[in-house]
């Protein structure tokens, strides 16, 4: 044992301790000996005799595991061997810091002071050895999965009691081998960071913490794809390889959500005595992670095109999502960065999922085709747009939270009817479902547009009722049905209704009047052979106009064929069967083209795109 000191080295180390009792108080994650309450009453100070006799106990254990000896505890870790002797180890360490309390606080000339000093500098070099040791050795076993291990019945190990082998062996039973190597090897770090904090040699502690666990983090990062990347970087990427990295990043943030509240949750227990230290070491430990959380607004600052939205939106979404699991992890001022960065990243793509809905506008208002759609049929932008619409709604509580402050403009170029908006029960209507029959509307108004195209009114009310009765069918189809709801389908129903109703009218309108009333005077067989006349030319031009006409909704076309027929059959049917007898003696036959079952077999073939095979002209007279 070492005995034999001069009164200078005395005098030296006390001066050292007072420099190091007084430094120790300035360490940034330090508990100094100086914040200990020194013992002041006669009933808590040690007499010189106990406190000699404490630090010779002291120096016999901490001898014995000195690092720098060239005895076999060298090389043999002591947390690893015998566990009541490491209990034991700690207890002196803790015995010896109070002796040296009481040293201090007399002002002891004694060699004691120096001997206890050096076998403190000797007890935490040991620590410090075995902290690194029990860190690197459990590197891999300390996942996020298994860091939640405190005890066998679940609760935490005391501060002061690492748990004899018996105690542990019985836990073994009840728990796997791997769980059982986190639990002592949490159980054990907690022990040593106590024990160094306390007696002033945090700063040592948190370092070596630090070096390996922030390995760990990083090196996870690095695996699962998150690098830091500058935002020119993501800017010249084409947009096939950003989408691969978004779906990479989507992936990755459900294992980076493990592997933060877990490193979280190793780092609180193992530095549970400090708060300061805790949540100082796990924001330098995790500080890559900021990256991950700054990606999503590099994306968001890239080149903006309309179907760029929905991977947007799926950032956004995930983000949203992570957000409150963001909040507990870090929930102190010193990560309080990553905080605020996700929600710079929330804000950014917000901002940039609202500029492609406003240019998503624009362009359906600025598209200047001219192209006529053969027979009325449907409008290209029309399909677009509602294929578009239909998939926003598929993010929906996505896009109410972005939306939600931002209604649509009131552009005074659109006629009132435009801005209708779909009504609910408690009469406020969610801001996505006003959003989204905006956008319904500005194409309807679009195609209002291109109605106006067409040389002949009644197919442009055709034109009308087939591209409104297409976006009616991608409501009621997909998830736009719930958001619009159905006084807007219904309302919409009526439109179709509508502008099929005013085709009618102006498409067989001449036809129909061609006949004579039911009411009217009886005709004279020169009358009626003229109203027979009049009724095949115009029956005649009617068909031939609009036999290449379409209607691709087969319960639209067949409404509008059988409310033709309706209107047209019985009346010609009467005057046919009236005036048959009258005229067979003047060459009926020369007369009268169709029969009332032919007018069914062509009205029948009507919305195709195509004549009645053979008969493309109406059939030459009888």
């Amino acid at each position: 044992m070492v005995r034999s000191e001069t009164p200078k080295s005395v005098a030296a180390t006390r001066g050292m301790l007072a420099h190091f009792f007084a430094s120790s108080k300035t360490r940034s994650f330090s508990s100094s000996f100086s914040t200990l309450s020194t013992p002041s009453s006669s009933s808590h100070k040690l007499s010189k005799s106990v406190t000699e006799e404490t630090i010779e106990n002291a120096e016999l254990i901490i001898t014995k595991w000195d690092p720098n000896s060239s005895s076999i505890t060298r090389v043999t870790s002591l947390f690893h061997g015998n566990r009541d002797e490491a209990e034991d180890f700690l207890s002196s360490v803790r015995d010896l810091r109070r002796a040296m309390h009481t040293l201090v606080s007399e002002h002891s000339t004694s060699v004691m002071l120096v001997l206890s000093q050096k076998l403190m500098e000797m007890a935490m070099a040991r620590l410090q050895k075995e902290f690194y040791q029990i860190l690197a050795a459990t590197r891999d076993q300390l996942d996020p999965e298994s860091i939640s291990v405190r005890s066998p019945d679940g609760s935490i190990e005391d501060e002061n009691e690492l748990g004899s082998e018996e105690e542990f062996k019985t836990a073994g039973e009840s728990i796997t081998n791997v769980v059982r190597v986190v639990a002592v090897a949490m159980s054990d770090l907690k022990s040593i960071a106590d024990c160094m904090i306390s007696s002033g040699y945090s700063i040592e502690c948190v370092n070596i913490y630090k070096l390996v666990r922030k390995s760990v983090v990083d090196e996870g990062l690095y695996l699962l794809g998150i690098e830091k990347f500058r935002s020119s970087q993501i800017h010249k990427m084409n947009w096939e390889a950003l989408e691969h990295m978004i779906k990479n990043w989507m992936n990755a943030v459900i294992a980076v959500k493990t592997l933060l509240s877990g490193e979280k949750a190793l780092c609180d227990h193992v530095f549970s005595a400090s708060q300061t230290i805790k949540e100082s070491c796990f924001s330098e430990i995790t500080k890559g992670a900021i990256n991950l959380f700054r990606f999503p607004v590099h994306v968001a600052k890239c080149k903006k095109l309309p179907e760029r939205i929905f991977p947007l939106m799926e950032l956004y979404e995930a983000l949203s999502d992570l957000q409150p699991e963001v909040e507990l992890i870090f929930n102190s001022e010193s990560t309080s960065d990553i905080k605020l960065q996700v929600v710079s990243s929330l804000h950014g793509l917000g901002e940039s999922i609202r500029a492609l809905l406003s240019d998503f506008v624009s362009t359906i208002q600025n598209d200047s085709s001219k192209t006529l759609i053969v027979g009325g049929g449907i409008h290209p932008l029309t399909q677009k747009v509602t294929s578009y619409i239909s998939s926003l709604a598929d993010y929906s509580r996505i896009l109410s939270d972005i939306v939600s402050d931002s209604p649509p403009p009131r552009n005074t170029a659109l006629p009132e009817a435009y801005f209708e908006s779909p009504t609910s029960d408690s009469g406020l209507t969610p801001a996505v479902s006003v959003h989204l029959a905006w956008l319904i509307f500005v194409l309807l108004c679009k195609l209002d547009r291109k109605a106006e195209v067409y040389k002949d009114m009644s197919l442009s009310y055709l034109f009308l009722a087939n591209n409104v009765q297409n976006v009616l069918d991608k409501v009621c189809t997909t998830h736009l049905n719930v958001l619009l709801g159905e006084d807007w389908v219904f309302k919409h129903a009526k439109k179709v209704i509508q502008y099929a109703s005013t085709y009618e009218t102006m498409a067989w309108g001449k036809v129909f009047s061609s006949l004579p009333d039911i009411n009217s005077p009886p005709l004279s067989p020169e009358e009626a052979k003229e109203c027979f006349q009049r009724f095949n030319a115009a029956f005649e031009e009617a068909y031939k106009k609009q036999v290449s006409w379409v209607v691709p909704d087969r319960k639209l076309r067949d409404e509008l064929k059988v409310s033709i027929a309706k209107e047209l059959i019985p009346a010609y049917r009467e005057f046919y069967d009236t005036h048959r007898m009258m005229l067979r003696e003047n060459n009926f036959e020369m007369f009268v083209r169709f029969t009332p079952d032919d007018l069914g077999n062509y009205i029948a073939h009507l919305f195709h795109g195509t004549a009645l095979s053979g008969s493309s002209p109406p059939p030459t007279p009888r």
